[in-house]
């Protein structure tokens, strides 16, 4: 048990490290960047009796995979971070970029092969890594051919790419960013011109030529896509009679006719499956489940129905699936075509049996340094896994960078958790008894005070987070405020308060010193409502309407959120293939409550100065702001 001089000396220092990090925890982060570590001892080998007992005992002691990260540091010596603040100082002063906070230069000059950065809303992170990417690339002479820089969206990526050639011009640094600056399908896509034979993509059906996107950051299929689903769903049911008779079932139609009379024709009705908010045609039903199992890691050919706990009906579902995408695989390679999830499950596994020599796309992986990392799957997460397995095999020099926030993950509908992140070393181990750095992004330079505690507070019913406390860098001014909730607003009766009340706020904005160049931004979980306002809307004003997930990392000085955030109802089907994958902790249904309250909190973040949210009643994750 602690003394009463020990507790005091324990509660000071949290306090110390929680109200002041830049000359606390970040500075020892920051020595510690700057110092090799010291060699670890080697442990005395110890005898052991028994025979084939003892290396038994031995196996368990020693319990999971291999570690794939070195311990040795990152050579950084006293002269290279001394020219890196120098340039640094000279780009401030040019007026390039703000100077780095002793926090972001902890991340920037980090010695350590395998990190993990918690970097909180509005904390600079995007500034930060582009300084890490310059620091590696004109100091620490890190190959450019050996580095790539993972971001979302190809919109992300223009981003960051022309921040970073922005920098590297400054620093006389010849390198096109195209080539190391893109999204993990881009990536994915390169190496599979290696490895796969360079094959066409069903995702770009449409849209030949393009850099491979997120698919995420796309909408519905379009009608190429729509095609190819529709004959590979036309051929399982004129093929197969288990097909024919589980599309009825599905559907609730009666039993087709058996043997059918001539070439049967599927039925094209909508299905709705529990958990999904529409109903949709059941091909693309099938395809989109389908989707979300191997995002999750599943091989849909080797999954056995028998194990999964779920009912009749999802068991229906889950067969018809397997016969499906058994027809929808034989037809791409028909017509030369490949999924993205098909593509990253194939390269996995070859990555994992082959030992051939690497190529150029699988070498340019061997320094990694990957943003929103939250918002991985585990398909992506095993591929990484295998590139880098692949790459250390032959004694490739390694390094990662992980930076995200658990607090923004918003993308479990389509199989991604932050679970992955926060049980980072589990997945990514370092040799010996080497575990990954973690350093925290904690200042907002984006919200006030007020703001960054309402978001907080929304967080409070997350199971399971990182714990962290946001520190606001910015002062409140007279007017500005947290989330002011308006109850019993309906949309149709409303319309005109609303529009009233944004004019009112973009009055306030052009008052106000200093404020954001958006002065409002019009947050919604769904496209409806934002058509019905921007139909009604005075097109001279300063505000853009989005959904929340599509406003991620976008800043407005008023942030106008017209939603609930209510969880989906349950999803069986899901809660089944979640916890078949073996990834997670929970269920799929308790990810997406939690996922209602992160995605409140991205809302309420966009806001700099203030926060109004519309509903109808307090409920969800309004409910903990009432009376706020």
């Amino acid at each position: 048990m602690l003394s009463a001089v020990a507790r005091y000396q324990k509660l000071l220092s949290s306090a110390l490290a929680r109200y002041f990090p830049r000359t606390t925890a970040y500075l020892r982060a920051e020595r510690e960047a700057a110092q090799p570590r010291q060699p670890a001892r080697k442990p005395a080998k110890k005898k052991t009796a028994g025979g084939k007992a003892g290396k038994r005992q031995q196996k368990a002691d020693n319990p999971g995979p291999a570690g794939i990260y070195p311990a040795a540091r990152l050579k950084v010596d006293d002269a290279q971070v001394q020219a890196m603040r120098q340039r640094v100082a000279e780009a401030v002063r040019a007026g390039l970029i703000g100077a780095p906070s002793d926090e972001q230069w902890a991340m920037i000059l980090c010695r350590a092969p395998l990190t993990r950065i918690f970097a909180g809303a509005g904390s600079g992170k995007s500034s930060t890594l582009v300084l890490r990417v310059v620091f590696m690339l004109c100091h620490l002479h890190i190959d450019p051919a050996r580095l790539t820089v993972i971001s979302f969206t190809n919109a992300s990526c223009a981003e960051l790419r022309e921040r970073l050639q922005r920098l590297l011009d400054f620093w006389r640094y010849p390198h096109d960013t195209r080539q190391c600056v893109r999204t993990f399908h881009s990536a994915m896509a390169t190496l599979a011109k290696e490895e796969l034979g360079n094959p066409r993509w069903f995702e770009q059906l449409d849209e030949p030529g393009e850099e491979p996107d997120n698919p995420l950051a796309g909408g519905r299929l379009r009608p190429a896509q729509q095609r190819l689903l529709k004959q590979a769903y036309q051929s399982a049911y004129a093929a197969d009679a288990r097909f024919r008779s589980l599309v009825h079932r599905l559907l609730r139609l009666p039993a087709p006719q058996e043997p059918p009379q001539g070439k049967p024709k599927a039925p094209l009705d909508a299905c709705k499956l529990a958990g999904e908010f529409a109903a949709q045609p059941l091909f693309e039903l099938l395809h989109s489940q389908a989707g979300f199992a191997e995002s999750l890691g599943l091989r849909l050919d080797r999954l056995d129905i028998k194990a999964l706990d779920c009912g009749a009906r999802e068991r229906d579902f889950i067969e018809a699936m397997q016969l499906f995408h058994g027809h929808f695989d034989a037809l791409l390679q028909r017509q030369g075509l490949m999924s993205f999830n098909g593509a990253f499950q194939r390269l996995s596994e070859r990555l994992q049996r082959d030992g051939g020599k690497p190529g150029q796309a699988l070498l340019a992986l061997g320094h990694l340094l990957i943003d929103e990392f939250q918002d991985i799957s585990p398909q992506i997460l095993q591929w990484l896994q295998a590139v880098h397995r692949a790459l250390a095999r032959h004694g490739e020099t390694l390094s990662l960078m992980a930076i995200g926030d658990d607090w923004q993950s918003i993308y479990g509908w389509r199989g991604s958790s932050p679970e992955l992140f926060i049980e980072f070393d589990r997945h990514f181990p370092s040799k010996g008894r080497g575990k990954s750095t973690t350093l925290l992004l904690s200042t907002n330079y984006r919200s006030v005070e007020a703001v960054i505690r309402d978001g907080e507070r929304v967080l409070a019913g997350v199971a399971r987070k990182q714990d962290k406390t946001s520190i606001a860098h910015k002062a409140m001014q007279p007017g500005d405020h947290g989330v002011k909730l308006i109850q019993r607003f309906e949309l149709a009766s409303g319309m005109p308060r609303l529009l009233a009340d944004i004019g009112a706020q973009c009055a306030h904005v052009a008052t106000r010193a200093n404020a954001d160049r958006t002065a409002v931004l019009l947050l919604s979980r769904r496209n409806e409502p934002l058509q019905q306002i921007r139909a009604q809307l005075d097109k001279q004003l300063p505000v853009k309407t989005m959904t929340i997930h599509r406003a991620k990392g976008l800043q407005a000085e008023v942030a106008i959120i017209l939603d609930d955030c209510l969880p989906a109802e349950p999803h069986p089907l899901r809660n089944a293939l979640y916890a078949h994958c073996g990834f997670f902790a929970g269920s799929y249904d308790q990810a997406m409550q939690d996922e209602a309250l992160r995605l409140a909190y991205v809302a309420i973040t966009r806001g700099v100065s203030r926060v109004l949210w519309y509903t109808r009643k307090a409920q969800g994750a309004t409910r903990s702001l009432q009376g706020g």
